[in-house]
């Protein structure tokens, strides 16, 4: 939706090498090219705006690509993007919960308002603040999203968190697929259920390392279980130390097969998303020293109506008509409790053959080649429809039926 916005207002995401001049940084990391393509005196004119945020009142970054910076600006900037930064170190945070965890439960407080675990020593700073100091059990710490506020801004950063069933839908499949360290890029959620399920001895086997650019889950994850990661422009933000991390995991060390499950804002660009996953992949072919022709396995989690510009990107992957649904979207919940189907959708490079979904749910894999035959192609629709599930089977004939009515008419009109 955003690309098309993009498009329609004459401006193209211009996908730099990394061998190209040094990029301006705004608090969000390295900021993302821009051209104008429209028909005005700026056409072809290229501009740097922040690669997170698409509305200026989030991040007011920009600088237009041949300007000249003066050092005076260049170090306003330089102090804005520190001022920004989070309290703590990914370090200073772990060793917060340590000293957190091993307080009494009745001296565990959570301010609302900061977002913060905080230590008995800081209560006079949070006097005035909404605080919560009941039931902060080691229990309820290992699920921070159930803690922590969702991020609500569809333009950059918001958070819609997978409800438990498709939690355990993914994981299960995953399993049953052999993998065993999965890469969560924005899937806080995933994540934490994961370490859930390691604990309960549902999943022993399994590892998981969160990507994602919300500094708040340093307060509860250790450096080899979060990573603090821009998926707009591949930007891990404490550099060298991070990236050890992260390419240690990719390692598929023992067999131990790695798969990425990403689940990026609704309202991001697909072509830097896609430009940041090819980069992971890269990466994960080169650690583990694969063929070029092999791919490293992704589900990416989009909504439907992307599948042409994620295909563009990824011509390997095709389209699962399984319907994820979010805990607090207030719209594409599971059941009764949502006001609509959810259009969010698994689009991935593994073998569609291979996965199973739900049998007791209107689900099945979106065998493409059925709608893609030249001749009775609702008949063939709804032939499968009858053997099985056929994804958006109800939407689907529609939009199938109509194309081959509107043929017949201008057949016989003919």
């Amino acid at each position: 939706m955003l690309d098309d916005v993009v498009d329609s207002g004459g401006i193209d995401v211009i996908i730099q090498n990394e061998s190209d001049k040094p990029v301006p940084r705004c608090p969000h990391g390295p900021a993302l090219l821009f051209e104008k393509t429209g028909n005005g005196e700026e056409k072809g004119r290229r501009f740097y705006a922040c690669s997170a945020c698409r509305d200026r009142k989030d991040c007011s970054f920009f600088q237009w690509a041949d300007e000249k910076v003066s050092e005076a600006r260049m170090l306003a900037r330089e102090e804005q993007n520190r001022s920004k930064m989070p309290l703590f170190s990914h370090q200073e945070y772990c060793s917060r919960f340590r000293e957190f965890v091993s307080l009494p439960l009745e001296q565990r407080r959570f301010c609302v308002d900061c977002q913060l675990l905080i230590l008995p020593r800081e209560w006079a700073n949070h006097a005035k603040h909404k605080a919560l100091s009941e039931d902060i059990t080691v229990q309820r710490l290992k699920r921070p999203s159930l803690l922590l506020c969702p991020l609500d801004n569809k333009k950059s950063n918001a958070q819609y968190l997978f409800a438990d069933r498709s939690c355990h839908f993914l994981l299960d499949m995953l399993l049953g697929l052999g993998f065993q360290k999965i890469l969560c890029v924005g899937t806080p959620r995933l994540h934490e259920v994961i370490k859930l399920r390691k604990m309960e001895g549902k999943s022993p086997t399994m590892k998981s390392l969160l990507l994602d650019i919300d500094y708040r889950y340093c307060q509860f994850y250790a450096q080899d279980e979060f990573c603090r990661y821009n998926m707009f422009n591949h930007h891990f933000f404490d550099d060298e130390e991070v990236v050890t991390f992260f390419q240690r995991f990719l390692q598929e060390e023992g067999g131990a097969k790695v798969v990425m499950v990403t689940d990026p804002p609704f309202g991001g660009l697909v072509k830097p998303l896609a430009n940041s996953f090819s980069q992971i992949a890269v990466s994960w072919k080169n650690l583990n020293k694969v063929s070029d022709a092999s791919q490293m396995p992704m589900i990416w989690i989009f909504p439907y109506f992307f599948e042409s510009r994620i295909l563009e990107c990824f011509p390997s992957f095709s389209m699962l008509d399984y319907q994820v649904d979010y805990e607090n979207h207030p719209l594409y919940k599971h059941g009764k409790t949502g006001r609509k189907q959810s259009p969010v959708r698994l689009f991935t490079n593994l073998n569609p053959k291979e996965i199973i979904l739900p049998q007791d749910e209107d689900f099945a894999v979106f065998v493409r080649g059925m709608c893609q035959q030249k001749t009775n192609t609702v008949q063939s629709v709804r032939h499968a429809h009858r053997r099985m599930i056929v994804p958006g089977t109800p939407g689907l004939l529609k939009r199938i039926a109509g194309k081959s009515k509107t043929k017949k008419k201008r057949k016989t009109a003919s």
